[in-house]
């Protein structure tokens, strides 16, 4: 695995695991019953396929686990805020070659945002403004 200057790994989670640790961050902890139970409707996965792909997340270092009963609690160890700033800084680097204001432009110019939406923002840039 491509390691970063700072030594943390520049792999995102694929699709299935982002699916699956979205539902762990909402929960805190959870056994596999737990994250199918949260699964969408009509989102149909294995226990099996469950358990594997939270195997492999602790594998990675994105869970622990820990024994209970015949099964095992799973806890995030990566933290959503954090996952989400290596998500961003990566498509800022990968899709935007490194420019931060092509992210947003692209942003303000594909979603549409409402007024609150725009006022948060201007609030935001503002603050980050006062900052440097």
């Amino acid at each position: 695995m491509k390691k970063t200057k700072s030594g943390s790994s520049e792999k995102l989670l694929t699709d299935v695991e982002l699916e699956l640790m979205n539902i762990l961050w909402s929960l805190g902890e959870g056994a596999v019953s737990d994250v199918l139970e949260k699964l969408p409707a009509g989102r149909e996965l294995a226990y099996t396929s469950v358990s594997t792909i939270l195997r492999i997340l602790e594998q990675k270092g994105v869970l622990k686990a820990r024994k209970e009963g015949r099964g095992h609690v799973y806890v995030p160890v990566l933290k959503k805020p954090d996952y989400e700033a290596k998500a961003v800084k990566h498509v800022v680097e990968k899709v935007f070659e490194g420019t931060p204001v092509a992210l947003v432009r692209q942003l303000l110019n594909t979603v549409d945002l409402g007024p609150a939406e725009l006022e948060e923002l201007k609030s935001l840039l503002s603050k980050t403004g006062d900052r440097k």
